[in-house]
């Protein structure tokens, strides 16, 4: 098969090679992929760059995919052959992710793809979407909530304000520039704030009163606006905390609120909580319009500039290799 790989840490231009690898076979309790996309994310350039350290001959990046299931394990219902799936956690704790024409993988991270959806709206599913239902349901439903998704414009902050509409909420969200207010708002963000032209505590206080739920991208960066705009009960569902991978908690600025904290990880999820991003993103697929927004596509041969357009930063939606 074709694949896209790396041996050692480092930059993209380094490290990844494009070539020919042997085609995997499906172990007891697992099924082959034929995948025709791929997305990268950014913990994938992140691994990739030093963020985990190489440790088996060859690391095939990328976590999301879909595809068609081609062959199945032993103990896999060989019914699921030729279904169309999304994949996700392919490349967790694994050397094998979805830059290549074949995946093999445990069948229960190989969900079932609605045929009217493309491979590359499949290929967006995965991390985005999981991390984004999860920061949003996992205490429960948001109906008549008002939630406060930051940083508007990122890939799982896109999913989180159309799964909290679909929901029942009042969506507030944060944004640097015009372009991607714009974004947020065709997601279907009710209220837009600019975090660096206004006043952001005062704007959602103005706004809202207060919000009930947060879904954050940098915990320990935003944690002084956060204190300042809870409701009592409120929860803060947090996905990363690049901008202070360390910060101290202003415990009785939050213990008024009685709040929840949840710091959100996909890849250590239960399988319970797993189970049900996927019956809820299915009926969410079913009955609304999602939107996809792809910033980028790339060939498999063109990977190196896939990477590079995901650390670059700039890019508003999913970069995605098509897998020929």
């Amino acid at each position: 098969m074709r694949a896209a790989w790396y041996e050692k840490n480092g930059p993209a231009a380094e490290v990844m090679q494009v070539g020919e690898l042997p085609d995997p076979v499906p172990g007891p309790g697992e099924v082959l992929v034929r995948l025709r996309a791929s997305a990268v994310n950014p913990s994938d350039v992140k691994s990739r760059a030093g963020g985990r350290k190489v440790l088996w001959d060859r690391v095939i990046p990328n976590s999301d995919g879909a595809g068609v299931i081609e062959r199945v394990g032993a103990g896999v219902d060989a019914a699921r052959v030729g279904e169309r799936v999304w994949i996700f956690n392919a490349q967790w704790e694994r050397a094998c992710g979805t830059s290549a024409q074949y995946v093999a993988l445990p069948a229960a991270l190989a969900v079932p793809l609605a045929g009217h959806l493309a491979f590359e709206h499949g290929a967006c599913l995965g991390i985005p979407a999981m991390t984004a239902h999860r920061c949003l349901f996992a205490d429960g439903p948001v109906a008549g909530k008002t939630v406060l998704v930051t940083g508007g414009a990122g890939v799982v902050a896109h999913y989180a304000i159309q799964l909290a509409k679909w929901g029942g909420a009042k969506v507030v969200t944060t944004v640097s520039s015009q372009a991607k207010a714009d974004h947020a708002r065709a997601a279907g963000a009710d209220v837009i704030v600019n975090y660096r032209t206004e006043n952001v505590v005062a704007r959602i206080r103005e706004a809202t009163g207060g919000v009930d739920h947060v879904v954050d991208v940098d915990f320990g960066k935003n944690l002084p606006v956060t204190a300042q705009i809870l409701r009592p009960g409120a929860i803060v569902a947090s996905y990363a905390s690049m901008g202070d991978p360390k910060p101290a908690l202003p415990y009785y600025d939050l213990f008024r609120f009685n709040p929840v904290l949840r710091p959100v990880l996909v890849y250590t999820m239960s399988d319970a909580a797993k189970a049900q991003a996927h019956a809820d993103i299915a009926r969410w697929l079913a009955e609304t319009k999602p939107i996809f927004a792809i910033a980028g596509r790339f060939s498999l041969a063109d990977v190196v500039k896939a990477h590079q357009a995901v650390e670059l930063g700039e890019k508003i939606g999913h970069v995605i290799l098509s897998i020929d």
